[in-house]
């Protein structure tokens, strides 16, 4: 029987702190979509501020925020969006922006790094003498820190350059700041120096933050104005939101300063599966909450099957491939829960019980 369960899917599964329940339950409310609940409005002021941004706009998922902020941007069917091959928008957002937006994506390559290169993004801007025949260019997409390679984060040198381009170009910079605060910390540089090239950021607080549900966008005022008619368009338009607002205020007050111990455990877990035979991955690419690695071929296990063992020992991964296991912390994973997890995967791929300390 499973007595101890360590889920490490997502920064998303984390529950809610006893302070989150208690914001909840106590939290002053109002109509959002009249623009009067005033917990919705202390977290927007408090997230625009940390962003330095204008304005927010609290929105129920980081889809939603990006889906928004593209279409404010791209407000003509047929515009173009850069992004990366790799980002969140395209591959785990529905092609929203698509189908609902009627927005062309055009991807260039993400480094192992998260980063595109400047001369690559610059290569697929279109060229408006062939506006006959072409989609028009009007938004560059970056994803910080860069989950489907590993949690990197894009430096501020590395920002201000993709933001010069877009202006040399007339174009604007939306970043996908799911975990913004992650690539901060790690970083050691201020969000909002991060995202000072940005037009538009959406700010995920329910992954390592541990809010329950819901994100910011955050912008100029005119570009707020435009996303909450959005909003309310996409079914976004929420009532007495305060109540999920309460409990986001909470996570940013109380949460970011666990975001570098998420990632000091992190940086152990993937030290120590570096030590067992039949894993591979890359230790110095892990920089914040993310682990990705290989079961490699000829050992005694497969992925698949590693996934289920790890399962009945009350461990809950994420496998991304055939080959590939992703483990994410967050504040509800503990150091022994760290050690628990590295002795069982000793186990299953030594194919011998261990014993574990639990």
């Amino acid at each position: 029987m499973v007595t101890k369960m360590v889920d490490l899917r997502s920064d998303t599964v984390t529950k809610p702190t006893e302070a989150m329940r208690a914001a909840m339950a106590n939290a002053e409310v109002d109509d959002d979509v009249l623009g009067y609940d005033p917990s919705a409005l202390r977290l927007e002021t408090e997230m625009a501020k940390i962003t330095g941004k204008e304005a927010g706009l609290f929105v129920p998922s980081g889809t939603m925020g990006n889906l928004i902020s593209v279409l404010v941007h791209c407000n003509i069917r047929g515009s173009e969006v850069i992004l990366g091959n790799n980002s969140h928008i395209h591959i785990y957002e529905n092609g929203g922006i698509s189908t609902i937006g009627g927005v062309h994506p055009r991807t260039v390559k993400n480094n192992e790094d998260g980063t595109m290169d400047i001369d690559l993004i610059e290569a697929a801007i279109r060229d408006p003498r062939g506006e006959i025949v072409y989609p028009t260019t009007r938004l560059i997409c970056l994803e910080n820190s860069q989950a489907n390679c590993g949690g990197r984060c894009l430096s501020v040198e590395y920002t201000d350059k993709v933001g010069e381009l877009a202006k040399k170009h007339g174009l604007k910079l939306h970043i996908d700041g799911a975990r913004i605060f992650n690539a901060s910390v790690a970083l050691g540089v201020p969000v909002s120096r991060l995202v000072q090239d940005a037009d538009s950021v959406s700010v995920c607080l329910s992954k390592g933050l541990g809010a329950p549900v819901g994100s910011v966008i955050v912008g100029s005022k005119s570009f707020i104005a435009k996303a909450r008619i959005l909003r309310k368009t996409l079914g976004g338009g929420m009532r007495q939101v305060g109540i999920l607002c309460a409990a986001a205020l909470v996570a940013v007050q109380e949460n970011v300063s666990k975001l570098e111990d998420d990632h000091k455990k992190a940086k152990i877990l993937a030290e120590g599966l570096n030590q067992i035979k039949g894993l591979r991955l890359n230790v110095a690419a892990v920089e914040t909450n993310i682990i990705y690695f290989d079961v490699v071929e000829g050992a005694k296990i497969t992925a698949e099957t590693l996934c289920k063992n790890l399962e009945q020992h009350g461990i809950l991964v994420m496998q991304e491939s055939p080959i590939s296991i992703r483990l994410v912390l967050h504040h509800q994973i503990s150091a022994s829960d760290v050690q628990y997890t590295l002795s069982c995967l000793k186990q299953a791929l030594a194919g011998v019980r261990e014993d574990t300390g639990i």
